[in-house]
This record gives structure tokens, C-alpha cells and sequence, in this order.
């Protein structure tokens, strides 16, 4: 039986603030915006919680007209302009990557903000898949003010460049 390797990320709330916590690795630890919500037990589709438990990490989107082309040994992708995720519950494609234009619910992963410009996919809720437990949940930039989000973790860019050079596949982040 093979061993579940040890998760190198692992994610704190903040005591006075639900929706900021740390994100440590190692002796690294990050400040990072957390969902409105807070951390907890994910109930549905765009309730802003950031889902406890631990997340397999599964790959890295970029925006490559942002910036160059991280350094990682994860899977990296560049995001396109017709790149989307799709968040609706009652379609098949739900909580997958899609191409625009998509008549369902979904997310622009080509903004026009900065928040896309990197971003780390979690398995959270995608094998398998629970229809309306939550999609999209993401490691991405944060807002200068580090304003709460969706749901997902957000980092600082230097930050979240700096973690990218330590992720390996195989890795996991840890939400408790």
C-alpha cells in the first residue's frame, strides 16, 4: 500500500479575521485572503466558504500576455481569451474548464482584473464530482487589500510565484 505523501501546504485561519488566514510551507508562511464565508464545511454552490480538508494540488493556469511563464514542476497551461469554468450545478461540464462562449453558468478565467493572472487549481469537488457542493476552487492573486473571495485562497504575486517554484506534483494544501 502506498503511502499518501505528506502535504507540504497547510492553511490557518486568522483568529480575528475569518476571511484572512496564513498559508504555510515549511518555514514559509504567506498571508493570504480566505472566503467570505471563512473556512468550513462547503455546503453549496457560492455560499464564499473556503472548503476544510485536504486538496490534492492539480495544476497551474497563467495569463503568458502578464507575465512570463512560471517556474514549476506542476502542469503548467496558459489561459486563453475563451477560457472559462464552468460553475453551474445542473450542467455535465460543472466545475470543469470550458471554452467560451458557454450558455451556463461560469467564470471568466481571462479577466480583467489581475486575480487570474496566476492560478493553481485544486481537486476540491472533482473526483468525483457533487453536484452543487462548490466549484472553482482556486490558489489565485489577491487584492491589494486582501479583500475576502469566493472561496478560494489568494496570495500576494510575489508570494504565489514563490510558491509555485516549491510545488511538486503530488502535493497537497491542507485547510483545517
Amino acid at each position: 500500500m502506498k503511502a499518501k505523501p505528506v502535504p507540504k501546504l497547510t492553511l490557518r485561519g486568522l483568529s480575528r479575521a475569518r476571511s484572512q488566514g496564513k498559508l504555510c510551507v515549511g518555514a514559509l508562511a504567506f498571508r493570504c485572503a480566505l472566503g467570505r464565508g471563512g473556512r468550513g464545511a462547503k455546503v453549496r454552490e457560492g455560499d464564499g466558504i473556503t472548503p476544510v480538508g485536504r486538496w490534492p494540488v492539480r495544476a497551474v493556469l497563467y495569463r503568458p500576455d502578464r507575465l512570463r511563464r512560471p517556474r514549476t514542476a506542476l502542469p503548467l497551461r496558459a489561459i486563453r481569451a475563451h477560457d472559462g469554468w464552468c460553475d453551474d450545478p445542473t450542467d455535465g461540464r460543472y466545475n470543469r474548464m470550458v471554452k467560451l462562449p458557454f450558455r451556463r453558468s461560469h467564470e471568466r478565467l481571462w479577466r480583467g482584473d489581475h486575480l487570474y493572472d496566476i492560478v493553481i487549481v485544486l481537486g476540491y469537488n472533482d473526483r468525483p464530482r457533487s453536484l452543487g457542493r462548490g466549484s472553482a476552487i482556486f490558489i489565485h492573486l489577491a487584492r491589494r487589500d486582501f479583500a475576502p473571495t469566493a472561496g478560494c485562497i489568494a496570495l500576494r504575486r510575489p508570494d504565489l510565484l514563490r510558491l509555485l517554484e516549491r510545488l511538486e506534483p503530488g502535493d497537497s494544501v491542507v485547510i483545517s
